[in-house]
């Protein structure tokens, strides 16, 4: 079995404690940058809600969530939890979160970083304009979920 890598970029100062902060208090109003919600799913060991900020991909059909980060503290979350909700303003859904096989990852990598390289490629290590190839190499270092809505 080949062994599975993992990476987390911790967010720095900047990003934890002013921009997650004010693209949160934004979807609280209904406001979203460029798509962007408010994901909040039971913690792992707190049993407490724990939210942040995410992209989800919208994708032939399906939505996904990507951790462009890695193996972060909401993929870890996610993981034991399985499910979650996606918040904008007072609209709110919940969902069953199922990871993505890497093998599956290509097309949707493809698409999250058409749309949000601006804001997260820098996370990717990935040249600007990357060959399947590349994508496909660091595919196992970013979590994809699938997102199943489980009401409206």
């Amino acid at each position: 079995m080949a062994e599975q890598r993992t990476r987390y970029a911790r967010p720095g100062f900047f990003t934890k404690h002013v921009f997650n902060r004010a693209v949160d208090g934004l979807a609280r109003l209904g406001l979203s940058m460029a798509g962007s919600r408010t994901q909040t799913v039971v913690g792992r060991t707190s049993g407490e809600p724990r939210s942040t900020p995410v992209n989800p991909l919208e994708h032939e059909g399906a939505t996904y969530l990507v951790a462009p980060r890695g193996t972060t503290q909401w993929v870890r979350n996610l993981r034991v939890a399985g499910e979650g909700e996606l918040r904008l303003g007072r609209r709110s859904r919940r969902f069953r979160g199922e990871e993505v096989a890497d093998a599956e990852k290509l097309p949707i990598l493809k698409a999250y970083l058409d749309k949000w390289a601006w804001e997260v490629g820098a996370f990717f290590d990935l040249p600007k304009a990357p060959t399947d190839e590349q994508i496909r190499q660091i595919a196992s270092l970013h979590p994809v979920f699938r997102v199943r809505y489980l009401s409206g």
